[in-house]
């Protein structure tokens, strides 16, 4: 096939005749990179090395080559032999710290003009390097070949030990980490390694209290890039994370994965202690500090300690006064939301809690728990005719408690209810009632002493 360049001076890509299909997308400003291009292309690598078995497209790349095995161009200081005495040059800068190329924007120092080149676009904003599929802009060429990759699904760098693939070898040197254990980047403030450059650095603000970034809506900042973003779904209600099964809807992935156990029931973390087993670490965290007695955050106030910062904020609300829940019906404050939700059952009406025997619907808790202690615990027994209370002066039984007290009274003579109009003291309060609507004293009242009669 027979190629040909078109293009400007600045700009040159080859064609072949007759055929407007490139060969590859690469274009160039020097046509004899345009060649060399080519022969990638129409030629084999017919030069090859006698020591390495390396393979060239030309015998001047393989003089090239050979001059590494020479040693023509070594490093005095570490032994590195290069191919050219350029290269060399570049590398002793490595040992001398020497950088030539100076930014006159920020300052900052180059070893090479090729770096200085990439970083001044920094500044300028230029991107020269366009994606062919997405349209997408790169500063460097390398980053537009790894992008590349998203849209062939190419992943080129296998890890040894797993299989894993990665489309950028970083990716596969950060992984081979898991498997080393290796977490070369260490705080200097409290010694804490990490696997990661960006693990670190992340890290750091937690000392310098650093938070770069801030939300355009409500100035909140945050250290970390991606919570900024979870923060964001806050003002703009996104939601994107579904479950399949309920049609709930998350904020964070983290939240969807916990929410997913209430319907698959998985349990991941166990107590060491007593075996139980929990749906969250956190759970797991605070339960925890029941076999340990942990009690983590004190009041500044009055120094009463609590197993969970959720306690102690609701404590917090005592020494304030504060009560940030307030009912829409008829404006009442309430220190926690618990007691505002009960609260709003008088408004609505609301009785979610029903009674499995009788059917009757309360609007508390507790009171279920009266209603089925004093009326259904009374009635079965009567239905079964056990009388669990024992008379302790007679053989009298009885099913209830209340009659129990009525019956040691017979025994004990004790007067309780007395006469409000003339102080006539009575046993029951039925006899009272009869005597006080005969009573033509001036007095007004029944009152009920609980006490005998003190003797004249």
């Amino acid at each position: 096939m027979e190629l040909e360049a078109k293009g400007d001076r600045s700009d040159i890509t080859e064609y072949p005749r007759n055929d407007e299909r490139r060969l590859c997308d690469k274009r160039f400003k020097i046509k004899k990179h345009l060649t060399t291009r080519r022969n990638l292309h129409v030629r084999e690598r017919r030069y090859s090395c006698s020591e390495c078995e390396k393979r060239f497209l030309s015998p001047q790349n393989l003089r090239l080559h050979e001059n590494i095995h020479t040693g023509k161009y070594k490093c005095t200081e570490c032994g590195k032999c290069c191919s050219r005495s350029s290269e060399l040059t570049l590398h002793r800068r490595s040992h001398s710290g020497e950088k030539p190329f100076e930014c006159t924007v920020c300052g900052k120092r180059f070893t090479t003009p090729g770096y200085f080149k990439v970083h001044s676009r920094i500044h300028s904003g230029e991107k020269p390097f366009e994606c062919n599929v997405c349209g997408k802009r790169f500063a460097q060429s390398g980053q537009l070949v790894t992008h590349n990759r998203i849209h062939s699904g190419e992943k080129p760098y296998e890890c040894t030990v797993c299989g894993k693939r990665f489309a950028e070898s970083g990716h596969l040197v950060t992984h081979n980490r898991i498997h080393s254990g290796d977490k070369p980047f260490e705080c200097t403030v409290c010694g804490k390694r990490f696997a990661q450059s960006g693990q670190l650095v992340t890290h750091n603000r937690i000392h310098s209290g650093e938070k770069p970034f801030e939300c355009t809506v409500c100035g909140k900042r945050f250290a970390e890039s991606g919570h900024l973003v979870t923060h964001n779904r806050i003002h703009s209600g996104d939601k994107p994370f579904e479950c399949t099964v309920c049609g709930k809807r998350f904020t964070t992935p983290g939240y969807f994965k916990v929410h997913s156990r209430i319907h698959s029931g998985e349990k991941p973390f166990e107590c060491t202690v007593c075996g139980k087993r929990f749906a969250r670490s956190d759970s797991l965290v605070m339960h925890s500090r029941i076999h340990s007695g942990e009690k983590p955050f004190a009041c500044t106030v009055c120094g009463k300690r609590f197993a969970e910062s959720g306690h102690l904020v609701k404590h917090n609300r005592i020494h304030s006064g504060k009560k940030p829940f307030k009912c829409s019906d008829c404006g009442k404050r309430f220190t926690l939301l618990g007691n505002l939700k009960v609260h709003s059952r008088i408004h609505s009406g609301e009785k979610p809690f029903e009674c499995t025997v009788c059917g009757k619907g309360f609007a508390w808790s507790s009171q279920l728990k009266v209603h089925s202690r004093s009326h259904h615990k009374k009635h079965l027994l009567r239905h079964e005719d056990v009388k669990p209370y024992a008379c302790s002066e007679c053989p009298s039984q009885v099913h209830a408690a209340a009659a129990l007290k009525s019956n040691s009274t017979v025994h004990s003579g004790f007067k309780q209810f007395c006469c409000g109009k003339c102080g006539k003291y009575f046993k029951y309060k039925n006899n009272v009632i009869q005597h006080f609507e005969r009573c033509t004293d001036d007095k007004l009242g029944i009152i009920s002493l609980f006490r005998p009669r003190v003797s004249e």
